[in-house]
C-alpha cells in the first residue's frame, strides 16, 4: 500500500520559517515534490526533486525562499520554507511521480493528505 504522510505544518509569523517533511512507504518514487492549495484557489506546483537531486524545479513565487531536498535512505522529502509570507498560507501536499519534470508539469501519481501552513501575525 502506497502512503505519503506529511508533517511539519503549523502557524508561523511573516518572515518566519517552517520545514515540512513527507515520508513515503510502498513505493520508490523517481520524482518527489510539493504542491499547495490556498482557500478558493486551485492547487499549484511548488517544488520538485529527482531521485538523485540532479533535477530540481521551483515555482517562481517560492524561488530563493524555499528549498526542496530528499533523503532516499529515509524515504523522505523535505521542504524548507524561509521568509514566509501571508500569501504562502495554504494546505501543502506531498506528491510522487515518474519524474521531477512530470511533477513540475502537475502530473503526479500519488498524493499525501496535506498539511496546513498558516502565515499570520
Amino acid at each position: 500500500q502506497v502512503q505519503l504522510v506529511e508533517s511539519g505544518g503549523g502557524l508561523v509569523q511573516p518572515g518566519g520559517s517552517l520545514r515540512l517533511a513527507c515520508q513515503t512507504s510502498g513505493l520508490t518514487a523517481s520524482g518527489m515534490g510539493w504542491f499547495r492549495q490556498a482557500p478558493g484557489k486551485e492547487r499549484e506546483f511548488v517544488a520538485a526533486i529527482s531521485r538523485n537531486a540532479g533535477s530540481i524545479y521551483y515555482a517562481d513565487s517560492v524561488k530563493d525562499r524555499f528549498t526542496v531536498s530528499r533523503d532516499n535512505a529515509k524515504n523522505t522529502v523535505y521542504l524548507q520554507m524561509n521568509s514566509l509570507k501571508p500569501e504562502d498560507t495554504a494546505v501543502y501536499y506531498c506528491a510522487a511521480g515518474r519524474s521531477a519534470y512530470n511533477l513540475q508539469q502537475s502530473v503526479a501519481d500519488y498524493w499525501g493528505q496535506g498539511t496546513q501552513v498558516t502565515v499570520s501575525s
